[in-house]
């Protein structure tokens, strides 16, 4: 079988390279394989920067969440002209955006629904293991701030609704939203996840606090304990 001829970038029409393209017509006018290109800045002997970075997309389903799983030795093992430091390039990228997601804004979130609270906490979905989060509320439905009460792993063995209470009291909160995430991609709830939201519920109904929801977070998606009428 004959072997392709690659074609460098630096053949390209100059506004058609990755670096001068964003330069020129601004980042949103990159694809995501060519603003992987530039975080690569080469490819291998056989293909540019822009194809290694199509196939390394490509190789998960052109789902940078996905992508942001992916390890050091994951990187360097499946793809030719991947090194240790351009592995550690493109995790970089993804853990600092994944930590933008999570920033907190200048304006307080309001939770009006259950796509609100993904989008606050989609970050989750990069993660290879699990962490609950809690969403402290006010009257208003603003996020006064968001808790993490367990990192590694929810276990009911391990979940004390008493240190929950005890934020949401001293926080003055009125109302509470419940966040975790499977790293397996199974949105659907265990029944640990319904005994958990249940224990929770009932304990913030002596106080009067609002339960809102419990979202899992997956991938792309999510399972809400209130569109599902499970609250």
């Amino acid at each position: 079988m004959e072997k392709r001829e690659k074609t460098s970038i630096k053949n390209w029409a100059e506004d058609d390279r990755p670096r001068e393209k964003l330069m020129l017509k601004g980042r949103e006018s990159l694809s995501n394989a060519e603003l992987l290109a530039v975080l690569l800045g080469s490819g291998n002997r056989d293909e540019s920067a822009v194809e290694l970075s199509q196939r390394i997309l490509q190789s998960v389903d052109n789902s940078l969440n996905k992508l942001g799983r992916c390890s050091v030795s994951d990187l360097v093992s499946s793809f030719r002209g991947i090194g240790e430091a351009k592995a550690v390039t493109i995790i970089s990228a993804l853990e600092l955006g994944r930590r933008r997601k999570a920033e907190p804004t200048s304006e307080r979130q309001v939770i009006k629904n259950s796509s609100c609270i993904y989008e606050a906490m989609q970050g989750l979905a990069d993660l290879d293991h699990e962490e609950l989060w809690i969403l402290l509320l006010d009257k208003s439905l603003s996020v006064q701030r968001k808790w993490r009460a367990f990192s590694g792993g929810v276990d009911m063995t391990i979940f004390d609704v008493r240190l929950v209470m005890k934020e949401l009291l001293s926080s003055l909160s009125s109302a509470v939203v419940m966040v975790h995430n499977h790293p397996s991609g199974r949105k659907v709830p265990s029944e640990q996840d319904k005994n958990i939201t249940q224990k929770l519920k009932d304990a913030c109904e002596i106080f009067n606090i609002k339960m809102l929801d419990h979202v899992i977070i997956v991938n792309n998606d999510y399972f809400s304990f209130s569109d599902e009428g499970l609250l």
